[in-house]
């Protein structure tokens, strides 16, 4: 019985390797062919069967040949959604535009105008690098938003903008306190206010407000003595605005407190 059996998965086995050597010849017989009705019926066969890179390679032979013709629309969709479907995001996100601004009255309209956005947010690099894609990707996504305010990948969008916003943040934020850290203070505080005027409800604001207050009041204590107690005035100031918005809770409070006694202690011996 057992070599029975195992004739058996021999034989499958080589039913199998026909099948999908069969399968490959017809393969490279359309696409080697000139029938572009042919290669357009097995562009779309492989499409829905997931078989992406196949079908990529038909659909860039006979997309200049549709064009202009009924059956474009279907296959600029299909060639668009290929590229988004092989994670070729550069691409996708350019033809699913292309798709867009073609067929303005296509069912596939709002889908592909939420693939191509979507495309920009995947082509965001991490917070450290260049955010020029970033801002592509927010600038798209709203833009589906004020187009489709009713689509029910409405809530998705907003979070994907949210994300990408707050990565925008972070990035900003690590460049001001690296001036911090530089010991730059002038340069730091500077970059901090535009960060407050640019990203008024930043997670980061407390973490702003703070090394806001501890850079100005570094610049004080090590300023010649005729500058330190206008500037430690200004640092009071940067203080009690912390004090405003974190009275009690907050991840800098014992460190605001501390410094801003000292900047009290400082102003009384002035006066």
């Amino acid at each position: 019985m057992p070599d029975v059996f195992l004739s058996m998965k021999r034989l499958l086995y080589l039913l199998i390797f026909v099948l999908l050597l069969g399968s490959c010849n017809e393969y490279q017989k359309v696409l080697k062919g000139e029938d572009v009705a042919a290669k357009y019926k097995a562009a779309e066969k492989l499409y829905k069967e997931g078989k992406y890179k196949k079908a990529l390679t038909l659909f860039e032979q006979i997309v200049p040949q549709y064009r202009g013709k009924p059956q474009a629309e279907r296959v600029m969709y299909y060639y668009a959604d290929t590229y988004y479907q092989l994670e070729d995001y550069y691409l996708a996100g350019y033809q699913f535009e292309r798709f867009v601004k073609s067929y303005p009255k296509s069912d596939k309209r709002e889908d592909a105008a939420y693939k191509g956005a979507k495309s920009y947010y995947f082509l965001s690099p991490r917070y450290s690098l260049d955010q020029e894609e970033t801002t592509k990707a927010i600038e798209k996504l709203q833009e589906y938003i004020n187009t489709y305010p009713d689509s029910e990948s409405l809530k998705e969008a907003n979070t994907l903008v949210a994300e990408l916003r707050e990565k925008k943040e972070k990035k900003a934020y690590r460049i001001a306190k690296q001036y911090h850290h530089r010991e730059d203070y002038k340069v730091a505080i500077a970059a901090f206010d535009n960060y407050l005027v640019d990203y008024p409800g930043s997670v980061f604001r407390e973490n702003v407000l703070y090394y806001k207050l501890e850079s100005e009041y570094l610049l004080a204590v090590g300023s010649y003595e005729g500058l330190i107690k206008g500037r430690l005035e200004i640092a009071q100031g940067y203080y009690n605005n912390y004090k405003k918005y974190y009275k009690t809770e907050g991840e800098f409070i014992q460190k605001a407190e501390e410094i801003g006694a000292d900047i009290k202690a400082r102003l009384e011996q002035f006066n």
